[in-house]
């Protein structure tokens, strides 16, 4: 009797899911380029670098050398984007370099860490900007701000449960509101320079002796956070080889020029020190320009960003998390999905209270933003340094895989941002406070994700 053919690759080829489809010209990608990089950060991050750096050059300096490092960071997310397309980004091209295991690890770090915490220090920056209309120290002190902060992640935790979507509703829509108030700044300075008001910043003891540059870059960069994201347009540009590195260059140079832009301003009326001293220097700009109504408006401009990239976050979060449980171990109640509310209720009720536990770290170490910042830092780097060192792995380990588009000047620029990578992380570790350990021991809860033996419920 004649055997039976095995079916084989080539009778029976397995259904490839679906790619992105080639549709984006150049300003589409570029609008939505910047709308993946600029969010309520700038609003914050400023005093921090100025606490870190002296003189104005070096500030505007810090925040022209991140643009330009979030270029070439950007180039080569767009050639492993190009190359590998996939919905999962970042985590996608760690698989595919690393192991699914460490995919699993990845995904673990972005509920635990990265996401939970970008939404808990975008809630202090909420928190910040709205204590400076909403006097709430006589009942709660120092922990106004903790508590506003709180009070947001529960709000949203409760309308994600129900389906509801709060926001802009479009990413071009936050785009326009962020750009309106940073030009807002920019009109503030003018008039207190036609005003003859610009601030004189004399020099005070001590200040010629901060050259932190690691912690500024820490800072700096935290601002400029988006940029693997819009990275992966590449995947959809209608011209492959070239229209994603003009639509990187326009889009990251003019969030370079905004960034410098609102940096300026605030040099020009708050100075150094004031800047430095802030706690909400968008607001406080507006109030020393054009008193207390643009005060207001600058609260509800930040207020507003902050709530739509946390809404944004709080969407995605819990799905990422639902997958990587779904793929890990069918059985665990994260991998669960409520057909009724067409939401992963257990990855988003996981997400919230994650993040309000970050946000009581961040009171009880009287911090707020800056220690989630110290908490994401470490664990964000770590995994960006994988991500700038999978480009190089994949380049030998798959050479034969198409790429419409490579990085110039290969290996050189992936080498110059791994370093820089690298260079990041050890100054998250050496230059933050005890927010970066608390961060990188929650990683390490996560280890076991690495030797995750799948069984038969998981299969």
């Amino acid at each position: 009797m004649t055997p039976r053919p095995q079916a084989n690759s080539v009778d029976t080829p397995e259904p490839r899911a679906p790619l992105p489809m080639r549709q984006l010209d150049v300003r589409h990608a570029v609008a939505l380029c910047v709308g993946m990089v600029v969010g309520a950060g700038i609003f914050k991050t400023s005093p921090m670098v100025a606490q870190a750096l002296s003189g104005d050059p070096a500030l505007l300096a810090a925040w022209g050398l991140g643009g330009l490092l979030s270029f070439i960071g950007a180039l080569c997310f767009a050639e492993l984007a190009a190359a590998f397309p996939d919905p999962g980004g970042d985590y996608h091209f760690l698989r595919r370099a690393y192991g699914h295991r460490l995919g699993f690890l990845f995904a673990w770090s972005r509920f635990a860490v990265i996401h939970t915490g970008s939404m808990a220090l975008l809630a202090f920056v909420f928190g910040d900007y709205l204590a400076q209309v909403l006097d709430l120290s006589p009942w709660l002190g120092h922990h106004a701000s903790a508590a506003l902060a709180a009070g947001l992640i529960v709000l949203l935790t409760v309308l994600n449960l129900r389906g509801v979507r709060v926001g802009l509703g479009t990413q071009l829509g936050l785009l326009a509101v962020v750009i309106v108030a940073l030009l807002a700044l920019a009109l503030g300075a003018g008039s207190q320079i036609l005003a003859g008001q610009a601030a004189q910043a004399p020099a005070l003891p001590g200040q010629a002796t901060r050259h932190d540059w690691g912690m500024a870059l820490v800072f700096v960069f935290l601002a400029y956070g988006g940029w693997s994201d819009a990275a992966t347009l590449s995947a959809e540009m209608r011209d492959p080889q070239r229209g994603i590195v003009r639509a990187l260059l326009w889009g990251l140079g003019l969030v370079t020029g905004l960034y410098l832009l609102a940096n300026w301003a605030y040099l020009q009326v708050l100075g150094l020190e004031g800047l430095a001293r802030s706690e909400a220097p968008a607001a406080d700009l507006m109030r020393a320009a054009f008193g207390a109504p643009g005060e207001f408006l600058m609260v509800a401009l930040v207020s507003l960003t902050a709530l739509s990239v946390m809404n944004a976050i709080f969407i995605a979060s819990p799905r990422t998390t639902y997958a990587a449980a779904r793929d890990l171990a069918a059985e665990l109640h994260l991998a669960r999905w409520d057909p009724q509310r067409g939401t992963p209720t257990a990855a988003v009720l996981a997400t919230g209270a994650v993040a309000l536990a970050l946000v009581g770290m961040g009171a009880l170490m009287r911090a707020g933003f800056s220690t989630l910042v110290d908490y994401l830092s470490p664990v964000y780097w770590a995994f960006m340094s994988l991500s700038a060192l999978a480009l190089i792995v994949l380049r030998r380990r798959e050479p034969l895989a198409p790429r419409p588009f490579r990085v110039p000047l290969y290996p050189w620029l992936p080498l110059v941002f791994a370093a820089s990578s690298l260079y990041l992380f050890g100054a998250s570790v050496l230059y933050v406070k005890a927010g970066a350990l608390v961060g990188l021991l929650v990683l390490a809860l996560g280890l076991p994700l690495l030797v995750w033996r799948r069984g038969p419920a998981s299969a």
